[in-house]
């Protein structure tokens, strides 16, 4: 397999703060395939972050704290900025991450039940952790299981469904990501985007609420408003309910980016991009392979891990792509990226770390 990184070259720099010196003793190189078009170089910064295994997603948080899915050590990790660990909590192989502006992490992993037959069965999940109500104690925090519902017959009848991905709103308002191998009923197919609300309950609390899934979106589409087998989802930091999907499953546009429109007749989710000819680059058929990590930053600059490709793609507002890099002398199955203040955080699974980047213009 070819990599493409286009205007980056990745090198290594020691984290500083505003008021300290650039030592060169804290660059190191490294072996990755590159293809420098510009003058903008992407620079790592030591040291690199290890005691993970597989972790498969990480977020930098409102507070900001950074959130580490570190998956097969069952727990999530919480670190500052600065990568030291404040507080982990046990958490079934959890696999993604999101936060509220209620400070809520809401995790997808999974949980073990035992049948009427005795048998230990395992299901997908879904849970909620209260980090302002444990003052920001990871390891105090409540956690509730909020799928598979209590209670709720139905969600135990499906046990192959599989939740991969979560993204939040402004209104804390979220989307759960599901696939699955059952996608014949038109009512509720395995592959789906599924939706929650706040529902006032009495005496004025409010509750998360399963609303139902996200319409009009082909559970096995292998073109533009699909969700076949959803591995990413990824939403904007302002007052929109635009979001960023990835997907594996047979698809030509396998990263789309979706914003909800409203018209005299119609309202609902549609294409941003046009993957038409001279269309958006971010649009290109067939440009990613597994997109299973995306974040987007405060300009809207929207960043993608591919594991099927070992790198991160880069793309402007328009669907653009800026500073791409990666290749097997890099990265072994990226699975994770967040971003905040002009850092770039990479979840480098397959080599059980967490890589941090910064372009070479922003480095202080």
């Amino acid at each position: 397999m070819k990599y493409y990184i286009s205007t980056f070259v990745l090198l290594a720099f020691a984290f500083i703060g505003c008021g300290d010196k650039l030592d060169l003793d804290d660059f190191i190189s490294s072996g990755g395939t590159t293809n420098i078009t510009g003058d903008t170089i992407y620079v790592q910064i030591s040291p690199v972050w290890g005691g993970f295994n597989n972790p498969q997603d990480i977020i930098v948080g409102k507070e900001p704290f950074i959130y580490v899915a570190d998956t097969d050590n069952n727990r999530i990790v919480m670190m500052n900025l600065n990568g030291q660990v404040l507080s982990t909590k046990s958490v079934p192989k959890p696999v993604a991450l999101a936060q509220d502006y209620q400070f809520n992490l809401i995790v997808c992993g999974t949980f073990d039940t035992t049948l009427s037959t005795g048998e230990t069965r395992t299901y997908s999940a879904v849970y909620k952790i209260d980090m302002a109500g444990a003052l920001h104690d990871l390891s105090a925090a409540q956690m509730n299981r909020i799928l598979p519902r209590y209670n709720v017959s139905s969600d135990y009848q499906f046990p192959d469904r599989v939740y991969t991905s979560v993204c939040t709103f402004y209104d804390n308002s979220f989307y759960i990501g599901r696939k699955g191998p059952n996608n014949t009923s038109i009512i509720d197919p395995d592959n789906s985007i599924l939706i929650f609300q706040k529902k006032n309950l009495p005496g004025g609390a409010k509750a998360d609420t399963l609303i139902g899934r996200l319409p009009l979106l082909n559970p096995i589409g292998t073109g533009l408003l699909s969700v076949n087998n959803l591995s990413a989802l990824a939403s904007f930091n302002r007052r929109s309910v635009d979001f960023i999907m990835g997907m594996t499953g047979e698809n030509s546009f396998r990263a789309q980016w979706m914003t909800f429109v409203v018209t005299s007749e119609f309202a609902g989710y549609q294409n941003r991009l046009d993957p038409g000819s001279g269309g958006a680059e971010m649009m290109k058929v067939n440009k990613f392979i597994s997109p299973e990590g995306i974040t987007i930053d405060n300009a809207n600059n929207i960043y993608i891990a591919d594991t099927g490709k070992d790198s991160i793609y880069k793309f402007n507002s328009f669907g653009d792509e800026k500073e791409s890099f990666g290749g097997p002398g890099i990265f072994n199955n990226p699975s994770g990226v967040a971003h905040f203040d002009r850092t770039l955080y990479v979840a480098d699974a397959g080599n059980n770390r967490i890589l941090r980047f910064v372009l070479s213009t922003d480095m202080r």
